[in-house]
């Protein structure tokens, strides 16, 4: 059963140096930041971030945003054939929700490592 696609990054070795893994996935409105969920219908269409790994050796070279844009990027195609309205991340801790923060995701007030960007703002982004 296919439940998510992972892509690996690698160098020219079989050493595996990041991943990331995306799922289709649905979201509650009333799970979503108001700004958000405004004008959605009650269940909408999402890609899941469901996993982000960057080797430790390869921390503080800007890559795990390189990373994560190739991730967004994947998830901007997939949205543009499937219809989906955001993207979903859960931060596994408080450092991870800072670095999604960073890059324009928001998280919800009562479950503040979930975190979400429109498909639209990241596609401008990529632009």
């Amino acid at each position: 059963m296919r439940t998510a696609r992972t892509f690996v990054w690698h160098r020219n070795d079989p050493c595996v140096v990041a991943y990331f893994s995306l799922a289709a996935h649905l979201v509650v409105r009333a799970d979503l930041p108001k700004r958000l969920g405004r004008g959605a219908p009650n269940a909408i269409p999402a890609v899941l971030l469901a996993r982000l790994a960057l080797d430790q050796s390869l921390h503080g070279r800007g890559l795990g945003g390189e990373l994560l844009w190739d991730a967004l990027s994947r998830a901007c195609a997939a949205a543009d054939i499937a219809a989906a309205r955001v993207v979903v991340v859960d931060a596994i801790d408080a450092a991870a929700a800072a670095f999604y923060r960073h890059h324009g995701f928001t998280a919800v007030d009562d479950v503040p490592y979930r975190m979400f960007q429109k498909v639209g703002d990241i596609a401008a982004a990529l632009a």
